[in-house]
């Protein structure tokens, strides 16, 4: 019988992607914790891992997985820790882990920012590689309405860091973020910020608001207007056909929160992509989508 237990606190979240891969609590929360859709850590107050904890959790994980070879830090953003406690960190895996690869985690641009090149060269060496960025939006009046502490630029300033520094990312865009009647703005603003950079994937998300969000207030109010599922597949078209980056990535909108779960890879799957979000939008009622949301409980 199993009876070693690894030290995980409030909710845990990981992309699909990383089914795979090792978790370990390295922080508890979010440390901005100001965007007004999000509801993922209500309730959770932010925290690092005591380094104690690393250690008993990487002994569970080298008698059950000895040969894992990649790890996914948990919380909303480990990469908010200095650069001193992630190499500190990516040794104790090493030390635990021969056979490990590579290290990932969420990151806000905020994180980015304040670790210099040279910092993620040597993170990049130390094995801190696919890093999961939730930009939500590359449009700045979005970005400053939802709170999310950065502008545009800063994107692109800060991923371009991590490109010179060879460490591989992924974002995340929130669908339908922009509210009623901005869908088709917000996606191309985003699209001309992302054509600058080179993201592995991009995944697409859509809006579901929540009660435990400060948003969830806006839409009782009717301050804020939400995008109907429609208007969400047109700007969704809208961000597909505007892409225009200088690498070939993957295109995944297959989350609960997506009615129709789409995969592609762009620039190939382009306007089977399209296609496919048009025939949606031709023969589902926006009754239907809406019900579909309506039914969704958690993310």
């Amino acid at each position: 019988m199993i009876t070693e237990k690894m030290h995980f606190t409030g909710q845990i979240w990981r992309p699909p992607f990383e089914a795979n891969s090792v978790l370990l609590q390295a922080t508890v929360g979010c440390s901005h914790n100001k965007c007004k859709f999000c509801s993922l850590y209500d309730g959770t107050t932010f925290k690092t891992a005591l380094f104690s904890e690393l250690e008993e959790d990487l002994k569970i994980v080298r008698k059950y997985q000895p040969r894992a070879r990649r790890v996914f830090l948990t919380g909303a953003n480990p990469f908010v820790l200095s650069y001193n406690k992630l190499v500190k960190i990516a040794l104790l895996i090493h030390d635990n882990l021969p056979e490990m690869k590579n290290i990932g985690g969420f990151a806000r641009i905020t994180d980015i920012k304040t670790k210099t090149l040279a910092e993620w060269k040597d993170l990049r060496r130390l094995g801190y590689d696919r890093i999961s960025i939730g930009v939500e939006s590359g449009d700045d009046v979005t970005l400053a309405y939802m709170k999310k502490g950065y502008m545009a630029h800063d994107i692109i300033e800060q991923c371009l860091k991590l490109q010179d520094a060879g460490i591989e990312y992924n974002f995340t865009y929130l669908n339908g973020l922009a509210g009623k009647g901005n869908g088709l703005r917000n996606a191309l603003e985003s699209a001309k910020i992302f054509s600058h950079l080179r993201p592995f994937a991009i995944s697409i998300v859509s809006l579901t608001v929540f009660p435990e969000s400060n948003l969830y207030q806006e839409v009782l109010d009717g301050t804020y207007l939400e995008s109907s599922e429609h208007e969400r597949l047109e700007e969704m078209k809208a961000l597909i056909g505007s892409l225009m980056l200088d690498t070939p990535f993957t295109l995944l909108a297959n989350t609960v929160s997506n009615p129709v779960p789409l995969i592609g890879f762009i620039p190939n799957d382009r306007e089977k992509l399209i296609r496919e979000i048009q025939m949606i939008i031709e023969n589902t009622s926006e009754t239907d989508l809406k019900q579909y949301r309506e039914n969704i409980k958690s993310l």
